[in-house]
């Protein structure tokens, strides 16, 4: 079913004066028809789908390729060359005497090939320090990726409990009309017999549109939230499907849980540490590069040339020439523009840089633990008197509901009754989900998000 067609539907349901009961029974039934799909299965499939994770993966795959061809500054490098040439000269030759000699079809071929080896025996350790530095890339690219995951989790989980907030909402709005339908009801009545008035009729029927609109706006926003769900996802859910109807809440976090060794777990954290390692050994590269670098070198040589037609009686006919050398080479650095100076001061300026980084990502993380702590801490006790809250404001419309009836109560003091539920279903709905979401940050912040 189309969102145009549910709301088509929705609409003219709702539009039955008669039908709040018979709404929630429908919903329920639409909800039914639809593939549930829990959350271990959305935060699943975005690990898998999710666009910005497997943009990651692939950066990250990049880091462990070259990680994994590192080993080739420790062998030797082998080039051959070759080349071979087919010659077909004509020749003239005018000598002082006037003798012209002419001589065609003097054909040669050249062959000439070589291996040569270069291999580095000795350059300060700087190969030593580039894999190690790779190492820290490969898996820096992990810590990333790993962090790329936890947010991704954590905005999945967010969008997921949204739409059970909202649908809980909508919930709350479609129970709230079975009162208005009552109290419309029994302002027809007293109008009838003379004990009412046209506006107190009125204003039940306006409050009354005004939930049934509110349910649509409910149906479109649950709408948009699942679609926007669905493309975190890459698309991967059905077009039509429906979650759960509950916030489960940890309510045992503390903060002292939290922090206790945050800094082994954090993922900002472990990325920061990271690239201070591979500050230190970017710097580390540099330094050996003032260092002498030992090279073992070898080659294998092969010529060979072949004329058929002798052009001169001094001229060879067939000549070869084959062997091979080695040796050692040294090359020491005296003066290169002091670019490897300023490379070593520019790689201590990063390292130093790195590490405010660090000390600025542990602040902020700490920071972030506390507000989030907070903010859980405050929604749990919000959790308990609202609880309260929606107990006392259905008994207090229940009351004013019967006193309605009989007269005792004003038209003003239900509506008023009526006001205090939804705003108290309001607050415990916003309550859950928001003890839900700093929940979920503390875990992100921890590190421990993901099973």
């Amino acid at each position: 079913m189309t969102l145009a067609t549910r709301l088509k539907f929705t609409r003219n349901l709702l539009m039955n004066r008669n039908l709040p009961a018979l709404a929630l029974v429908v919903f329920s039934f639409l909800s039914a028809s639809a593939q549930n799909i829990t959350l271990d299965e959305v935060v699943s499939a975005a690990l898998e789908k999710n666009y910005d994770v497997r943009v990651l993966q692939q950066t990250s795959a990049v880091a462990a390729n070259d990680l994994r061809f590192s080993f080739g500054a420790f062998i030797p490098q082998i080039n051959a060359t070759g080349s071979y040439v087919k010659n077909n000269n004509n020749s003239q030759n005018i000598t002082f005497s006037d003798v012209e000699t002419i001589r065609n079809g003097a054909k040669s071929t050249l062959t000439n090939g070589s291996v040569q080896m270069v291999w580095t025996l000795f350059d300060g350790t700087k190969m030593f320090a580039t894999r190690n530095r790779l190492e820290q890339l490969a898996s820096l690219g992990e810590v990333n990726v790993r962090n790329q995951m936890m947010n991704t989790t954590a905005n999945v989980i967010t969008l997921y409990y949204n739409i059970v907030r909202q649908k809980q909402q909508r919930k709350a709005i479609i129970e709230l009309m079975a009162v208005n339908e009552e109290r419309v009801k029994l302002a027809e009545r007293k109008l009838q017999v003379g004990s009412g008035s046209k506006p107190e009729l009125l204003q039940a029927k306006v409050d009354l549109n005004a939930q049934r609109t509110a349910v649509l706006a409910q149906e479109s926003l649950i709408q948009q939230l699942k679609d926007q769900l669905n493309g975190t996802l890459a698309m991967s859910l059905p077009d039509v499907y429906d979650v759960t109807d509950t916030i489960p809440i940890d309510l045992t976090l503390t903060e002292e849980e939290i922090i206790q060794g945050i800094e082994q777990t954090n993922p900002a954290l472990l990325a920061s540490k990271k690239n201070i390692d591979i500050a230190n050994l970017v710097m580390k590269e540099n330094r050996r590069s003032r260092s002498p670098i030992l090279n073992f070198t070898s080659s294998y040589n092969y010529g060979q040339t072949e004329n058929e037609l002798q052009v001169s009686p001094v001229s060879q006919k067939f000549t070869k020439n084959q062997g091979y050398n080695y040796g050692l080479s040294l090359a020491v650095p005296i003066m290169n523009g002091m670019n490897v100076n300023r490379l070593v001061a520019q790689s201590k300026i990063n390292l130093e840089r790195a590490k405010l980084v660090y000390d600025q990502q542990k602040i902020i993380a700490m920071v972030g633990v506390r507000n989030a702590y907070v903010a859980y801490d405050n929604y749990k006790k919000a959790l308990l008197i609202e609880e309260e809250n929606l107990l006392l404001a259905k008994e207090n419309v229940n009351i004013a509901l019967a006193g309605f009836r009989r007269g005792i109560y004003t038209f003003i003091e239900l509506r008023t009754a009526q006001q205090s539920l939804a705003d108290a279903y309001s607050r415990l709905i916003a309550a859950r989900y928001n003890a839900k979401v700093s929940e979920t940050e503390l875990l992100r912040l921890k590190g421990s998000l993901l099973k």
